[in-house]
């Protein structure tokens, strides 16, 4: 058990019971107890497997290489279309996790067993996702934005590639693109400083 885990749940002010549910669960299998990204994190040899979270709306035990998962019980969750790997299950009260308490145990030990393995989950290319036209038209023209972006790490391509994509208008992709052409100039990714 971590310290600074049992600190994040006597803080939590919200799904306490149930992450500590979860917790207990977790622990009870081969993980070690980290704390990564400001929650509790479970690993196997050094590499993440599986992330205890809280959102508003609920909270969620959520396996690193979900994607490989077999979900026999159609339970995981994609977060958003664009999260590759990551899935998730939901939660929001104490007795679904009772409920479910087999069923995760079951999906803790596959999530294992694909470290054990080595198994990766195969990502898309950054040629795979597409380019708005307005930023093509900025590659196109300004080769020093262009020279920049493709030295950019594929993460922060994908980043940016993803941010310019969201609008439905033009004008906002465009706004877009403008306010974050300084910093890929300076060769920085989306959230950099």
């Amino acid at each position: 058990m971590n310290s600074k885990v049992d600190t994040f749940l006597d803080k939590a002010k919200k799904w306490q019971a149930e992450m500590k549910l979860l917790r207990k669960i977790v622990l009870g299998s081969t993980l070690t107890e980290d704390y990564k990204w400001m929650h509790p994190c479970y690993t196997y040899q050094g590499k993440n497997v599986v992330l205890i979270h809280g959102f508003k709306e609920y909270c969620a035990l959520l396996f690193h290489k979900g994607a490989l998962l077999k979900d026999t019980d159609n339970i995981l969750i994609q977060q958003t279309e664009n999260v590759q790997a990551a899935r998730q299950i939901r939660f929001t009260n104490s007795q679904q996790i009772i409920d479910l308490e087999s069923t995760i145990k079951s999906y803790i030990f596959e999530a294992i067993e694909i470290e054990k393995l080595g198994l990766e989950v195969p990502f898309k290319k950054n040629k795979e996702f597409d380019v708005p036209e307005e930023f093509q038209t900025v590659l196109e023209n300004n080769s020093e934005v262009k020279k920049t972006f493709e030295a950019l790490t594929p993460g922060r391509q994908r980043g940016y590639l993803l941010h310019f994509s969201q609008p439905k208008q033009s004008k906002t992709r465009i706004s877009r693109i403008e306010k974050c052409i300084p910093q890929i100039i300076a060769g920085k990714g989306l959230n950099d400083k």
